[in-house]
């Protein structure tokens, strides 16, 4: 069945004519052409060469992120037990630019503004590397739950996730942040291809109501920036308002920053449906976030020592992953559930949270279970005991199934595909008992 034509807004040929001039002609094609689909691996779980190790398909690299690769549509990726061991995130290539131009490094406190969802979070975690702080943030309340559930998949330790306003963040987090990235709700004209909602929704009206929208954000961003902090904004759109002509008007009143870079990835010349990118720094000499002391309650430390003792004990994590883990981090129980907070994070009071860091236990019968969370978090090189399944077992598990084990083998165990974690199992009896969450079973 042939493809159907897309027809493009009148007012939005004519303004792209104005930009592109004699390139308008190839850009109007790529519209037409196949879609290029993309894929990060996960830093926190492998290096680039284990990971081209394991995976069974075939992948070209992203030239503006190292993290990224193209694959074949027809291979389907998502459809595989790596995806739901975190091995990889799939993304619009053109969409990776932006974390490639903030540049976050180990050990900085980064805010991803307007993050589900969660394909730059992933992105800024992979590349902090579990040092520093994360804190990602969606305004709309069913997207911070998807966010959320990615921040899980891809066994991010040091990530808040947050369901707050923009001025929300910025009362709470004055000064705070050594980078900022407004990933920017727009016109979305670099979706018209994917999402036929884009195309739909585009106006004239449509667009300058976005570029107010994101002047907004903007405001609220740099008063979060630390002096010599950077802040990068992007969008999926392609006309200069929301572009260049947002860019402008938050330089104008904001004298304290200086333009780095613009660039502007046209799909009729990249690999990838289009993207527009802006990197800023506040003038002034950053000063380095750095781990603080953290004073802890009398009630905390209690709860801090047996979650040690859990950890160390009934699921044999090594003595280096206990103190990585817990060292410097507040405990903060939701219900029954365990969560350690990101370094840098003293208090959740006054903010409406998705999730308050890294879940790792439930307490049930006045017993500590580990999370899911907590084992995508981890490796195998980090516990006693692992068991690495096979494709096919690994499927059968994310079915809710049982797995059959050594007699020998006895309480919770890691189970990894290919090297990679994908949850916990206990095993009693020759079986190791499914421990996958009913809601991530897949349907047999």
């Amino acid at each position: 069945m042939e493809k159907e034509k897309i027809i493009l807004p009148e007012a939005f040929v004519k303004s792209m004519r104005e930009i592109l001039k004699d390139e308008y002609d190839a850009f109007e094609a790529s519209y037409e052409s196949e879609r290029y689909a993309g894929l990060r691996y996960n830093p926190l779980k492998a290096s680039r060469e284990a990971f081209l190790d394991a995976v069974p398909f075939k992948l070209e690299p992203v030239e503006w992120a190292s993290e990224g690769f193209y694959y074949n549509l027809e291979e389907r990726p998502g459809k595989s037990a790596l995806h739901e061991a975190g091995a990889f995130y799939i993304q619009e290539p053109s969409a990776m630019s932006a974390v490639a131009a903030l540049d976050p490094k180990p050990g900085d406190f980064v805010l991803d503004m307007c993050a589900a969802p969660g394909g730059k979070s992933t992105q800024i975690a992979g590349r902090l590397m579990g040092e520093g702080l994360l804190v990602s943030n969606e305004y709309v309340r069913d997207r911070a739950r998807i966010l959320s559930s990615n921040i899980e998949r891809m066994g991010v330790r040091n990530a808040l996730v947050l369901n707050e306003t923009p001025e929300g963040l910025s009362a709470r987090f004055p000064s705070f942040f050594d980078k900022v990235l407004v990933d920017a709700p727009c016109s979305g004209e670099g979706m018209f291809k994917k999402e036929e909602n884009a195309l739909g929704e585009w106006s004239p009206e449509n667009v300058q109501m976005c570029h107010e929208r994101q002047l907004m954000i903007l405001e609220e961003a740099a008063k979060m920036l630390k002096a010599g902090g950077v802040l990068v904004y992007s969008t999926c759109t392609f006309n200069k308002i929301e572009n260049e002509g947002t860019v402008d008007a938050f330089l104008k009143s904001h004298p304290e920053f200086e333009l780095e870079k613009t660039e502007r990835f046209w799909p009729h010349k990249i690999k990838g449906e289009g993207h527009f990118v802006a990197r800023f720094h506040i003038k002034g000499e950053l000063a380095p976030s750095g781990d603080r002391e953290v004073a802890l309650s009398k009630s905390e430390v209690g709860r801090v020592k047996e979650i040690r003792d859990f950890l160390a004990g009934e699921l044999g994590v090594s003595a280096a992953c206990v103190e990585t883990l817990t060292h410097g981090r507040h405990i903060e129980a939701f219900g029954d559930n365990l969560y350690l907070l990101p370094r840098g994070i003293d208090t959740l009071r006054g903010l409406k949270v998705e999730r308050p860091g890294l879940w790792v236990a439930t307490v049930k019968k006045n017993r500590l279970e580990p999370s899911h969370s907590l084992a995508l978090a981890l490796n195998a090189t980090d516990v006693a005991a692992s068991v690495a399944l096979s494709d096919a077992e690994a499927d059968r598990y994310i079915e809710g199934n049982t797995i059959p084990c050594d007699p020998s083998l006895r309480g919770w165990v890691l189970l990894t595909v290919r090297g990679f974690s994908l949850a916990f199992g206990k095993a009693s009896g020759g079986v190791i008992k499914n421990h996958y969450p009913k809601g991530l079973r897949r349907m047999q």
